[in-house]
């Protein structure tokens, strides 16, 4: 027992019962059992995971990166780079010289002249060609058409032959044929027909009428007496479920609003809805003492702002802006018409003889390079009608005659008074 008072400012101990007392013990040494060994085992790991990430993996994967780069990425760049770019660029070149110059050469100066005598040769060819065919052409006609002459004499000759045989021979036996014909097909027919009403008779008595007779007497009764049943069944566990249902919804309906809507409609009525009347209050006088104090702030801060710029126009700008118009803009205006200006006239002046320099020398580069063009495209001129002889003057076109109706040339023009029926 404690006979000594405690003092007032010791905080008095919160009063616990003996379960709360007898359990804590055991339970703090079980979980001290059991954490402390995993507690010791995971920080063990953490260290020696922590050390081993700093002292062998950290250093291993640099090692290894370097060693990748090394072994991988810098022989390739290197052959790239000093093997493989440099020859694909020399055997461009070579290829360009070898290939693309001799066969452009080729070309110009021996396939396009070679076409030019061939498609000359060809079309003289097939001058002489076409007027040789039309002289065959010619005589094959006239040959062909003696030929057709006879044999149309002989054909009308055989044609009239075949008329007499069909007119006297074919058409007498076609007719009796046709009569025989008849005569079996009629019979056929008779045979059929007596064949097809003895099976449709059978048929029908034998499998229509006891089909129909089953149908109406037996299964329509036998499916109305099953519909009706499902029917009844079907409105029996439809009542039973509606019924289940309604008993479901107004119990949870109720459950519900005993449980929740009721306690919560109290709480909202009694405590919030006074709660936020107050804060409403509150908060409504709080704002309006900030709009208060923000609209004298303003203009406190306004008559501030406009003593401030007073002051500054006073002390700065105004001796800036008669500093400016006084002393910086004369002496600018002094500059510019003693140094600026002279100078600008003189580098004027200097960029125009550079340009008109520059212009000849551009005008006689022209001259000279258009010298050496027209030299080299008389030369080329010479050496092609040395090898090849001078190419053809091509002739006069034949003039064509003017479109329209005769007299058209005597029409009124845009010049003349009179026009071609008031001319005469």
């Amino acid at each position: 027992m404690d006979l000594e008072k405690p003092p007032a400012d010791r905080p008095v101990p919160r009063a616990e019962g003996c379960l709360t007392v007898a359990v804590r013990l055991p339970v703090r040494i079980v979980v001290l059992v059991l954490v402390v060994p995993v507690r010791v085992v995971w920080d063990a790991l953490a260290v020696g995971g922590r050390l081993l990430r700093d002292s062998v993996l950290r250093p291993v994967g640099r090692a290894l990166s370097w060693v990748a780069w090394a072994v991988f990425v810098w022989p390739w760049g290197a052959l790239w780079r000093y093997v493989v770019a440099p020859a694909g660029r020399m055997l461009v070149r070579l290829g360009y010289v070898l290939l693309v110059v001799p066969a452009v050469w080729l070309y110009d100066r021996v396939l396009t002249p070679l076409g030019q005598v061939i498609g000359r040769a060809a079309r003289g060819t097939g001058a002489v060609l076409a007027r040789a065919l039309r002289g065959v052409g010619a005589g094959l006609a006239w040959v062909l058409r003696g030929v057709g002459a006879g044999l149309a004499w002989a054909l009308r000759g055989v044609g009239a032959g075949l008329g007499l045989v069909y007119a006297w021979l074919l058409v007498p036996v076609g007719r009796v044929l046709v009569v025989l014909l008849e005569a079996a097909g009629t019979a056929l027919v008779a045979v059929g027909l007596g064949t097809y009403r003895g099976v449709a008779w059978l048929t029908r008595y034998l499998i229509v009428v006891p089909a129909v007779w089953v149908y109406v007497w037996v299964l329509t009764p036998v499916g109305r007496a099953a519909a009706w049943t499902a029917r009844r069944l079907g409105r029996l566990v439809w009542m039973i479920f509606g019924a289940i249902g309604t008993c479901l919804y107004w119990t949870l309906y109720w459950t519900a609003r005993i449980l929740l809507v009721l306690p919560a409609l109290a709480v909202w009525r009694g405590v919030l809805v006074p709660l936020g009347r107050v804060l409403a209050v509150v908060g409504r006088e709080t704002a309006e003492a900030f709009g208060h104090a923000w609209r004298v702030a303003g203009h406190v801060s306004l008559a501030v702002g406009r003593f401030l710029a007073r002051l500054l126009r006073l002390t700065f700008v105004e001796p800036v802006r008669w500093a400016w118009r006084t002393l910086l803009i004369p002496f600018g205006q002094a500059v510019r018409d003693t140094v600026l200006r002279p100078a600008a006239e003189a580098a004027r002046g200097v960029g125009r003889i550079t340009r008109r320099t520059l212009a000849a020398a551009r005008q006689s580069a022209r001259q000279t390079l258009a010298a050496a063009r027209e030299s080299a495209r008389q030369a080329r001129a010479d050496v092609r009608r040395t090898l090849f002889g001078a190419p053809r003057e091509p002739g006069p076109l034949p003039r064509a005659e003017p479109r329209g109706e005769p007299g058209a040339a005597a029409a009124r023009t845009l010049g003349s008074r009179t026009t071609a029926l008031t001319k005469d």
